[in-house]
């Protein structure tokens, strides 16, 4: 009989070891990748503030944009470019040179602001497409009309 007692606690003490074993093993598998995942690709929106309708041969609006990430990667870089299909001006940083058309430009803040100089008396239309190094992309679309005597 003691025997027997003794042959069971062997027994469960093998099977104590062997579930310790194999719940080791499956820990330690469980984390086989050697690299960390870091995420790196965020979407982001791009708020502008509301820019007068109305433009004057010669008159230079501002236009305040913020790029707004879900989240942050501080390998992100952002860039615009703009096209412009009705009418004629320039877009510009404050005191830059202006911007030619469909080049891409490189942002270096999130929060910028465009300076548009209308060039004509006829309605003006653009857009401004803004990118990131990881392949998302914004457009935004800005217009003026012209701005004669009766607009107020």
């Amino acid at each position: 009989m003691k025997n027997l007692i003794n042959i069971n606690k062997h027994i469960l003490a093998v099977v104590y070891i062997m579930i310790a074993l194999l719940s080791t093993e499956f820990f330690f598998s469980s984390c086989s990748d050697q690299e960390l995942q870091i995420q790196k690709n965020f979407p982001f929106e791009v708020q502008v503030m509301p820019v007068s309708k109305y433009i004057a041969n010669g008159e230079t609006l501002e236009i305040r944009c913020r790029i707004i990430p879900v989240g942050n990667y501080s390998e992100t870089e952002y860039f615009f470019r703009y096209f412009q299909f009705d009418g004629k001006g320039t877009l510009r940083f404050f005191n830059e040179p202006p911007f030619l058309p469909n080049d891409s430009y490189l942002l270096a803040e999130k929060e910028f602001r465009l300076y548009y100089t209308s060039e004509s008396t006829v309605s003006q239309s653009f857009d401004i497409w803004i990118s990131d190094n990881m392949g998302n992309e914004k457009k935004l679309t800005i217009q003026f009309s012209p701005q004669n005597a009766g607009t107020v």
